[in-house]
């Protein structure tokens, strides 16, 4: 579902499909995210094979800070410098975001959450590019720079280290592990770099978020899946 204000202006569900996206693409700016996890090239996907139209944003460069031991791999940018790097991809102030990627929502949800905390109109594509219901282009589209008014990120949408660490101590509050059940069991990988998981984290891999098809799972299935892991409230 979306809403458009008097003003013209697209207000974005969290979640639109395929279908809806390929009817208004020319009232969204849609931005490719695709990252992995095992080094491969997210712009090479790109330029193998994109939506029409689609600008390529990047996590490494685009979303996220310098990585440090303190801050992690990808701590988030300076406001600054998220706002020049989504201006370049044609991302301006009031401009509604539709995001996708080939991993579940997971890379593209970043860009989603990173919009919606400023106050911006953002979406993820319901089952990623696969949902892409028309041909694939390999042409870089004409990108015209916007104008992104830098905003700090709001204290209340994240949580420090520090505060993770009293949270998890305190009855009531939940710490999920969303990565694979076996990265938070400590299985020996090539990506983190210490095994395990944070005590007490409950595991809730993103993956069983998906239906078959890659699609989101239905709002039941999601509440009793979280309901399971200790998540009370509504999804």
């Amino acid at each position: 579902m979306n809403v458009h204000s008097p003003g013209g202006a697209v207000l974005l569900a969290s979640v639109v499909s395929g279908a809806w996206l390929q009817a208004n693409i020319e009232r969204v700016v849609v931005a490719d995210v695709r990252w992995y996890l095992d080094g491969r090239s997210g712009r090479a996907a790109y330029e193998a094979g994109h939506i029409p139209g689609a600008v390529f944003v990047e996590l490494d460069g685009d979303l996220s800070g310098p990585p440090s031991r303190s801050g992690g791999r990808h701590p988030l940018p300076a406001p600054e410098d998220f706002a020049a790097a989504v201006g370049e991809a044609g991302i301006g102030d009031g401009r509604a975001v539709v995001a996708y990627d080939d991993a579940g929502g997971m890379v593209a949800g970043r860009l989603w959450w990173m919009l919606r905390s400023v106050g911006e109109s953002a979406a993820v594509l319901d089952g990623g590019l696969a949902a892409w219901p028309g041909p694939l282009s390999t042409e870089y589209p004409e990108v015209i720079p916007a104008h992104f008014t830098p905003r700090p990120w709001p204290r209340e949408a994240f949580v420090t280290i520090e505060e993770v660490d009293r949270l998890r101590r305190a009855n009531g509050t939940v710490v999920i592990d969303a990565r694979s059940s076996e990265r938070y069991v400590g299985e020996p990988n090539a990506i983190d770099s210490r095994f395990g998981h944070i005590p007490g984290a409950v595991s809730a891999p993103c993956a069983a978020n998906l239906a078959t098809d890659g699609t989101l799972r239905g709002r039941e299935a999601l509440r009793e899946m979280y309901a399971g892991a200790g998540v009370d409230g509504d999804i």
